[in-house]
């Protein structure tokens, strides 16, 4: 069979998952999920498959880079339809902002920035929905906004999420009421100067036109002072370093963040200074707050595919030293 064959034949399986796939979303039949025995089955399908190129290596046959981005590609997409889980410790900063939650008494109002679009929401997005969740669950209301344009279009598509759940719709919020979308004001950490001073400057409108006097949630906050809590999530600039700066530093507002990974380690040193109240960094802070809060989501799945992706790397990295050894080339590196 010819290279050209095999990718052909990997091409239409592809094909025919997402097709069968999408399908079934459609149907509203819900997502695809392996039952324990076909995922243990799979996993030990996988690990002697390679154990077989490891043989393979040490015979002298070299497998194609190819191989090693196929089975990278299925490292990563055959966690998200298993139902196993991995056991997530949870760190104390992700403790602390659920602890800060959950300590808010009913009718609390909670303000909620989402900055950050698209490609940051496999890490961000979990985060939202399950803090979301949390909040609406403990009857607090949410204020929502952005500072950057997808922002509050995020916060609809994770309230959507949030409401498929069944003790969540049973509540029967209002929109206006319960919860509010302000939408998203240009102008970067000047937005929050002004807000400081009066939301409605900023926002003299909701996300669906309504006016800001005419929504009974936010009829009385004026200012940050009305406000009992905030969590930012942040994926550059603006986002949580102008939140802390100005909002906290200038206005006293309690802050909690989600960063996405790349960006948490900047942000401890507002945590150890008693200027955040709580951090979750990337996906693995997203895992732990849906273990902490009792909901397993997107963030505990994506962490199994991450693992996945890494074991499988590891293993083709002992493959490739293997390959090096058993090849003499670093006999020929050092000159012998």
């Amino acid at each position: 069979m010819t290279t050209r064959t095999k990718e052909i034949i990997a091409l239409v399986a592809v094909a025919l998952f997402v097709v069968i796939f999408y399908i079934r979303k459609v149907a509203g039949r819900g997502a695809i999920e392996f039952p324990t025995w076909l995922s243990m089955l799979v996993i030990l399908l996988i690990l002697a498959s390679l154990l077989w190129i490891l043989v393979l290596t040490i015979r002298g046959r070299l497998i194609e880079r190819r191989v090693v981005f196929l089975y990278v590609g299925i490292a990563v997409a055959l966690p998200l339809f298993m139902s196993l889980t991995q056991k997530i410790s949870v760190s104390p900063e992700v403790k602390q902002l659920y602890d800060a939650i959950v300590e808010l008494p009913e009718g609390s109002k909670v303000l909620l920035s989402f900055d950050y679009d698209p490609p940051s929401a496999p890490e961000l997005q979990p985060m939202a929905e399950s803090i979301i969740r949390l909040c609406l669950q403990r009857d607090l209301k949410l204020i929502i906004m952005g500072l950057w344009p997808q922002g509050p279009q995020q916060a609809n598509l994770a309230l959507e999420k949030v409401f498929d759940d069944e003790d969540i719709a049973a509540k029967n919020l209002q929109y206006g009421v319960d919860y509010v979308n302000l939408g998203f004001q240009s102008g970067n950490e000047f937005v929050i100067q002004r807000m400081g001073g009066s939301f409605q400057s900023m926002f003299q409108s909701d996300y669906e036109g309504t006016r800001y006097e005419d929504i009974p949630l936010v009829r009385n906050v004026r200012n940050f002072s009305n406000v009992d809590f905030s969590v930012n999530f942040s994926a550059g600039f603006p986002g949580t370093v102008e939140w802390v700066q100005i909002a906290v530093d200038r206005f006293g507002l309690d802050l909690g963040a989600g960063n996405t990974a790349v960006q948490a380690p900047q942000m401890y040193v507002y945590l150890n200074a008693g200027q955040l109240n709580g951090l979750l960094g990337g996906m693995s802070g997203a895992a732990e707050f849906e273990d902490v809060a009792d909901y397993r989501a997107k963030g505990t799945k994506f962490m199994l595919s991450q693992s996945f992706a890494h074991a499988v790397a590891i293993a083709f990295i002992l493959i490739g030293n293997v390959a090096f050894f058993m090849s003499g080339r670093k006999s020929r590196l050092k000159g012998d």
